[in-house]
Formats: structure tokens, sequence, C-alpha cells
């Protein structure tokens, strides 16, 4: 998928800008401080980049930032699994106000600056003007290595992980073995004292509802005998007064039929009275007083009150405290076990040193061909019989990363002896290494637009001309956006965009033309000789782009 189109809306010096991008190789020209690599920015904060209050153009009081790219079908997955909408394009959609704040939309639906980077790196790969200085950072060389060799790190980075805990877990158990059977003896005592309670879990609610019972059997006898005494016993008792009105109703109810319904409604009355009499006898014959219960109770319930004093918890929450005195003391039990945890950590290390001896295996195998395409790429950038090696250095301890580091030796010139990047001294062979490798390692990505924001800088001539031919063969399989001051580069170009400054009710804006094959020639005649073209820079930008026209792809060897 490529990048289809761009929008800006009050960024930087751009009031508005709509821009349609084809695929192939499409350079940015145009004269200093036009502007030239406002679109890079935004493209990075449509990405995910961190954003400030000062791309907000001045008067305005937030800036929208929006990208469009096609056939989306590929991230549907990660769309999915994001709980995003997929289609058919992928829209991503930024705003940053005046005062900082931003908000994000991919596909119309809220995102965070997190989710735009998780995807950003299937979608454009930039590589910028000082591109060579993440060629000195360690993790930026072994990344590129690893990304040659088609090496994933997440298992050897887990593997590490399970490794460096069990080496701190041992490490802990064996510094504190006193502690830990001071803590085991404190525990197994609080163990013992409550174990010998062996509290239940329901049981203080149960202790309570029984004591209460026992504690007042004889007001409850009393109020079962009061109510069997209304029910049955006393001269006017219900079952009498129920029995007698039932009667009344039954003698007239061939007079009045609405009676026998409610005579038979009195009688399933007086029945379930008599029910109730029933159950109350059979609750007083077994309600007696059992003081040897009541005592047994008032000690247990003592029991329980006074270790909870002692422990200063709830009485209901001694299970639970028991409990977790149990757990801790097993966990404790397990950390004591000096044999366990050390079989422990040497399985987690063997686990590693195996993940990463076959890590370390691709890396020596990728290494030297890495070097042999860039070295074939260096001679068609101005340094034929210039050098590029891998070097892998053993580290003196094992690492997340794996068992050595990475690091990037060159030599300029033949006969001259490799030397670590981040030594070389000239600007244009730091820049020329770093778009070799570039060139050789764009095929890793999954991004489909690859973005050189003036990787060019410090070479010219027969050079410049090589790295346009690059970049078109680039463009041939990949949509290749180039910020570039060079007229060689911008010749070999598919696409020609030019960004001019104009001042505009005293405000200076900046704006992007798509080039017709006229205005082409007078772009270059421009880069070539500045504001004044003469026919002879006219005829040599004519010369030049008809001599790149010439020229579809070049192979770098």
């Amino acid at each position: 998928m490529s990048l289809k189109s761009i929008a800006l809306r009050d960024f930087v010096i751009v009031r508005e800008m709509d821009l349609d991008l084809s695929q192939g190789f499409t350079v940015l020209t145009g004269e200093t401080g036009a502007g030239k690599s406002i679109l890079i920015d935004a493209l990075q904060l449509v990405l995910g980049a961190r954003s400030d209050a000062g791309v907000v153009r001045e008067g305005a009081g937030r800036c929208e930032i929006s990208a469009e790219f096609d056939n989306a079908a590929r991230l549907a997955p990660w769309l999915e699994q994001a709980g995003l909408e997929p289609g058919e394009t992928l829209l991503l959609r930024r705003t940053i106000d005046a005062q900082g704040k931003s908000r994000a939309w991919i596909n119309g639906s809220a995102v965070t600056a997190t989710q735009l980077r998780d995807i950003a790196s299937q979608l454009v790969d930039i590589h910028g003007q000082h591109a060579w200085q993440s060629l000195t950072r360690p993790e930026a060389v072994r990344g590129l290595l690893d990304s040659y060799a088609n090496v994933a790190t997440e298992t050897l980075s887990l593997r590490w992980q399970e490794w460096r805990l069990a080496r701190k877990t041992l490490a802990q158990a064996q510094g504190a073995q006193d502690s830990l059977q001071r803590d085991r003896e404190r525990l197994a005592w609080q163990i013992g004292e409550v174990g010998k309670l062996a509290p239940d879990a329901h049981e203080w609610e149960e202790l309570n509802a029984q004591h209460g019972r026992l504690s007042n059997i004889q007001a409850l006898r009393d109020a079962v005998q009061t109510a069997v005494d209304a029910l049955q016993e006393a001269d006017d008792n219900a079952t009498t007064l129920l029995g007698r009105a039932i009667n009344a109703l039954q003698n007239q109810e061939h007079i009045e039929p609405e009676f026998k319904a409610l005579a038979e409604l009195l009688n399933t009355a007086l029945a379930q009275m008599e029910d109730a009499a029933h159950s109350l006898r059979g609750y007083a014959r077994h309600a007696e007083l059992e003081p040897q219960r009541l005592a047994e109770l008032d000690e247990r319930l003592a029991q329980w009150v006074s270790l909870a004093r002692r422990y200063k918890r709830p009485p209901a929450e001694l299970p639970e405290l028991l409990a977790s005195w149990q757990s801790e003391l097993e966990a404790l039990d397990k950390a004591a076990d000096l044999v366990q945890l050390e079989k422990k950590e040497s399985q987690a290390k063997a686990a590693y040193l195996e993940e990463a001896g076959q890590v370390s295996g691709l890396r020596s195998q990728s290494a030297p061909q890495l070097a042999k395409a860039v070295t074939r790429a260096m001679q068609g950038l101005g340094m034929q019989g210039g050098r590029f090696e891998v070097a892998l250095t053993p580290l003196e301890q094992p690492a997340q990363h794996g068992l050595e580091q990475a690091e990037f030796l060159v030599a300029g010139h033949s006969g001259s002896t490799p030397r670590p990047v981040a030594k070389v001294a000239s600007g244009g062979e730091l820049s020329r290494i770093a778009l070799a490798i570039a060139v050789t390692t764009s095929q890793l990505g999954q991004a489909q637009t690859l973005i050189f924001d003036e990787v060019d800088s410090g070479v010219g001539g027969a050079v410049a001309e090589t790295v346009g031919r690059l970049m078109r063969q680039l463009g041939q399989d990949r949509q290749v956006l180039a910020v570039t001051h060079l007229p060689q580069v911008a010749a070999f170009a598919d696409h020609h965009l030019v960004v001019a400054k104009r001042t505009e009710n005293g405000t200076t804006l900046s704006t992007v033309d798509q080039m017709n094959d006229a205005q082409r020639v007078a772009e270059i005649a421009r880069m070539l000789g500045g504001e004044r073209m003469s026919g002879a820079t006219l005829a040599h930008a004519r010369e030049m782009l008809g001599n790149a026209s010439k020229t579809a792809s070049i192979d770098p060897s």
C-alpha cells in the first residue's frame, strides 16, 4: 500500500494544501528555506511523532493533517484487533491546537498517538538527512543486521527476562536465608496457634446464631406458649372463633351462594392455623434449656475473640488470615529451597543460551552478506575501492539482545583499513554510506512508501546521478518520495513537485505544485544555475532530463 494523498490545514507556514501522490519516484525541490521538508514533518506527525503547539500556523486555532493510503486490506487484521473499521483505503487524521493538545483518528475512529506509531512502520519508511547518525548507535546497527538476517528477537528477549528473574530470585533467597528462617518460624507459630482453633469459614456466624438462641431459650418458649394459647388453648382461642365464623357462613350459603367461597377461604386459613400450632408445639418439645451447650459456645466464642484481638482482626476474618499465613509459609518454603531455585536458574540460562546461539548463528551468516551488498552499492556512489564490514564482537556478559555487539566498519577507498563509522571524518562519505545501506535494506521493511529527506547531502556530480538512478530503480516496485537539492537526482524522478514561498498580506505561506514538462525544465535549470536562467542552463536541463528518461534503471554492481 502506498501514500495516495496528504492534506494540510494551518500547518507551520501552510494555510491549505491538498496533494495527490503517485507511484514511482517523486522528488520535492525548491529554494533554500521554502519548506521542502514540511511535508515530511507533517507526515511524521500524522504517523504518531511527538507534537507541540509550534506546528500550528501563527494566528490559527489548530492545524490538521490527513494522510490517505490505498490498498489497506493487508492491515485489516491489525485494524480489527484494535477495534477499528477496515476499508478499501486507510485514512489517518491528526489535529494539534494552539495549546499543544493533540487528537488523532484512523478511518474516522479516535485513536492514540501510540496506535499511530504502531501502524507507522507498516506504512512509511523515512530516511532523514542525518540518517548516518543512527549508524553509530549499537542498537540501530543491530536492528539493521537483524532485519537483514530475518532474525526475530522476541523469544530471545523473553528467555533473557526469564533468566534474569530466576537469577534475581535465587540471589534474593541466598542473601535472605536468615531472614527467611525467622519469617518461617514466626508464621509456623502463628499458624499453629490459630490452627488449634481450626476456624471454619462460616463458623463465627453459626456460633453467634446458636448462642443467641440458647441464651434466650426461655423467652422463645414463652413466646411459643403464648402463640399456642392464642391459637387453640385459651377460652376464646382463634381456632374456636374461626370455626364459629365458618359455621355461620355455611348455615346461610343456601341463601347467599357467595358465602360458600368465603367459608372455603376461612377453612383454608383454619387448616394453616392448625399446622402452625402443630409446628409450635413441636418447637416447644425440642426447645430445652442446655446450660452445658451454652457454656461450650461461650468458651468457643471467647477463643475466637481472644485470637482476633491478638492479631487485630475482626473474628470473622480469622479463617482468611489463617489461609493467607499458610500460603505465605508455602511461598517462603519455596524461596528457601535453594536446590530447586538453582535448578530453575540453570534451566532458564540454558534456554537463553540456546536461543542466543541460534540468533548468533544467523547474524554470523548474514553479516558478510550485508557487508558485500553495501560494498557493492558504495562503488556507484563515488567510493570506488571502498569496503564495508559488519563486525561482531562477543560481549563480556550476555545481554537481552544476545551474545555479541554489532558495529559497522568502513574503508572509504582501496587500501585503507576499515574503521568504525563514527570515526569516518567526511560528512559526504557518511551520507553516501547511509544511502548505500538504505538502498540495500530498503526491501526489508513492510512499508511500501520510502521517503528520503536530503540523504544526498554532501554528494554531487556523477555520484549524484547515481543516487538519482538508484532512487528511480527503487521506485519501480515501491513508492519513493525524495527531498533533494540536486538537479542530477531530480532529473530521474517520475514526478516532480516544487515547494515555494510567497507573501500574502504580510504573511509568509508555503505551496507545493506539480510540475509539467516545461516547468520541470525551468526548475532543473534553476537548480543548476540559480534564479538567472540562461539558454545554456535551460539546454543543460533538457539534456539531463532527456538522458535520465533513457535510463529506466541501473544495477549498482
